[in-house]
């Protein structure tokens, strides 16, 4: 029997499924230089091929927002994700600049060996040191707050001016199993529990793609700030860590309205990479 979700919301919970890309490989990922806000560096051509291979991982999932960081690496990597993708094809993407990467003031263009040499003569060590001009980890995490707070409730608001009964004659279909099967198919979590594909009813499906370091801030809020608890197969090394270039994150939301700072989160996969496998290219590029 196939794997898949289940999910029975209430009927006055909101929930939406959230898929975090992060952007493909630049020429300053491979060497090891640091680009933050400041350094608009394109994707390299391994950059592309990683980005098609995501774009081909998530060809079949239907998406009904998407979101990317406005700088050129994140751009590049949604735009070549979404050609791939026929039932989203009429999808906008939105570009955000609070999704962008943190920034790194007077760092921005040095290879990272030079900003620990500057942490370490302030007394601080990476990633917490804060170099001239930068931001620090907690303006990046309340970015990431703001962000996903503004996510949730763009969903309760949808969900509450569209009479789900009325959905298809507004143009909008609920987001069911079928809409994931990249996800349920390669997935080992709650196969006990699975029932009828028709057990999984989301309001919206959303991807987002922004950078490394951001996304890691955001994994911390989930944890720290929500008090999220990953599953215990997953190693809090792996969860913490920055994602690989194309390295893919689901979860699946619930919250009700007027409590979106209290949301239930679930964690279907972290920074997974296996879409990868087949291109001659080193997915451990953790530059910035």
């Amino acid at each position: 029997m196939r794997s898949c979700v289940r999910l029975q919301r209430p009927p006055d919970m909101a929930s939406f499924a959230l898929t975090i890309v992060r952007h493909g490989e630049t020429r300053y990922n491979k060497e090891k230089l640091l680009q933050g806000q400041g350094v608009d560096e394109p994707l390299s051509e391994i950059g592309f091929m990683q980005a098609e291979a995501a774009g081909r991982f998530l060809s079949d999932v239907r998406f009904t927002h998407v979101f990317s960081s406005d700088l050129i690496r994140a751009k590049q990597t949604a735009c070549t994700i979404m050609k791939s993708n026929k039932p989203s094809e009429e999808i906008k993407i939105n570009y955000d600049a609070r999704l962008r990467e943190r920034k790194y003031g007077v760092a921005e263009g040095q290879p990272l060996s030079e900003l620990k040499i500057m942490a370490k003569k302030s007394g601080e060590q990476c990633p917490s040191y804060t170099p001239p001009g930068g931001e620090t980890l907690d303006q990046v995490r309340a970015r990431a707050k703001d962000f996903f707070e503004f996510l949730c409730q763009m969903v309760v608001d949808e969900t509450s001016a569209i009479d789900q009964a009325a959905l298809g004659a507004a143009g909008r279909e609920r987001v069911t199993a079928v809409d994931f099967s990249p996800f349920i198919n390669h997935s080992n979590e709650n196969q006990a529990e699975c029932q009828d594909n028709n057990d999984l009813s989301l309001d919206a499906n959303i991807l987002l793609v922004s950078h490394g370091a951001y996304m890691r801030n955001w994994i911390k809020y989930f944890v720290e700030d929500l008090h999220f608890t990953f599953p215990p197969d997953l190693k809090k090394s792996r969860e913490l860590s920055v994602s690989p270039n194309t390295g893919i994150s689901h979860f699946i939301i619930s919250l009700k309205p007027g409590e979106i700072s209290k949301p239930s989160i679930r964690c279907v996969c972290i920074n997974r990479h296996d879409h990868l496998a087949d291109l001659n290219a080193d997915t451990s590029h953790y530059v910035v």
